[in-house]
């Protein structure tokens, strides 16, 4: 969408290890990434080397910025640009006006979002939506998809929404917060207890009796390819649960959300043993008391990923019908189609064209 926008903006892939800086334009990074330690524990660590980070890609493009945007891990006030009590950065215990404090040092206005939100926005608008309306269109298709379900599988759950090309915040900004949704297994519990890297180590653990702590869910990966010692039946099965309780979730998000589903994230390298999972739950049915069969959403879920599945997903499916007491007819679309995908662009990249897009669009809508 904004290929052939000359504006620059600055953009940070904000973790709790590591700060990652990185200048846009056109879409495109234009300096090398620059890493820095996040700080986490000290404020005063932490926004110097956010100031030294930024200051260091002004001095890389040579020129006044745009504007700066980013991710940066909540509960956060985005709109205000106040982050919240983080377990992962101790340092903003309390509330921290980081947006304010930026604005404030280099005199550019500051676009703030959840990675969730910011990764839904960038395959909405520069990766899976225009790849499958372009795709219809080289099929003679007339349907045209405009809203989606970024969903990201790591450290959380992560997820958002865009809407007619609008990303969804919520009064509160809580638009498109899924992890604490309630888990289909666990009824007690929040589905980010299955559909994460710790839900990954505690559910193979658990299946497997081992004794021995497995550090990182590459290793339960590797067990399940038998690249690696341990039990691989319970290393599947922990892929297998998480993409269980992520179906769920998805199904439900689908029946208020009716749009395209795309996921990313580390955890989705896993993606051969998740996504049956999750289409299985899609495809599942659900019963009335007088024994009617509904299926679980109403809209007929395709596999992008799979070749076969995505040429029926790409099919004309338009009759047409007579309107009564005349000859003449209209279109009818008589089956309803989504489609489930692995993200086009890597994670973090969709997130930075997302946070470029966000504060282009701000701008431009403020004008």
């Amino acid at each position: 969408m904004y290929e052939n926008d000359n504006r620059i903006v600055l953009t940070l892939d904000a973790g709790g290890t590591n700060f990652i800086f990185s200048a846009i334009q056109g879409n495109r990074a234009i300096t090398p990434p620059f890493h820095l330690p996040a700080v986490p524990n000290d404020i005063n660590g932490c926004l110097d080397a956010l100031l030294k980070g930024f200051n260091h890609l002004i001095g890389a493009i040579g020129q006044q910025p745009t504007a700066i945007s980013f991710a940066f891990p909540g509960p956060a006030d985005y709109k205000h640009g106040i982050i919240g009590d983080l377990p992962n950065f101790p340092a903003f215990r309390g509330g921290i006006a980081l947006g304010p404090f930026l604005e404030h040092h280099f005199k550019l206005p500051v676009f703030i979002e959840n990675d969730g939100n910011l990764f839904a926005y960038g395959e909405a608008l520069s990766g899976a939506l225009p790849l499958i309306n372009h795709s219809l269109q080289e099929k003679g298709n007339p349907t045209r998809y405009q809203n989606l379900i970024g969903l990201t599988l790591g450290t959380g759950f992560g997820a958002g929404v865009v809407v007619d090309k609008r990303l969804l915040n919520g009064d509160n900004n809580c638009g498109g917060d899924v992890w604490l949704m309630r888990n289909k297994k666990y009824p007690d519990f929040i589905a980010e207890e299955s559909v994460s890297i710790r839900g990954i180590l505690r559910i193979y653990k658990e299946l497997s009796h081992e004794k021995t702590e497995r550090a990182t869910p590459k290793e339960i990966y590797d067990i399940a390819e038998g690249k690696l010692d341990g039990n691989p039946k319970a290393a599947i099965a922990a892929f297998h649960e998480l993409g269980e309780i992520a179906g769920n979730v998805i199904a439900g998000v689908l029946n208020i959300v009716d749009g395209i589903v795309v996921i990313g994230g580390g955890l989705f390298g896993a993606e051969k043993y998740i996504l049956p999972s999750i289409l299985t739950e899609l495809h599942s049915e659900l019963h009335s008391f007088r024994g009617t069969r509904f299926p679980c959403v109403q809209m007929r879920v395709f596999n992008w990923e799979n070749p076969a599945e995505r040429e029926l997903f790409l099919q004309s499916e338009t009759q047409t019908v007579y309107i009564p007491r005349s000859n003449e007819t209209v279109p009818y679309q008589h089956e309803k189609k989504t489609a489930i995908m692995r993200c086009k662009n890597d994670t973090s990249h969709s997130i930075m064209l997302g946070a470029y897009a966000f504060a282009l669009n701000n701008i431009d809508s403020a004008k």
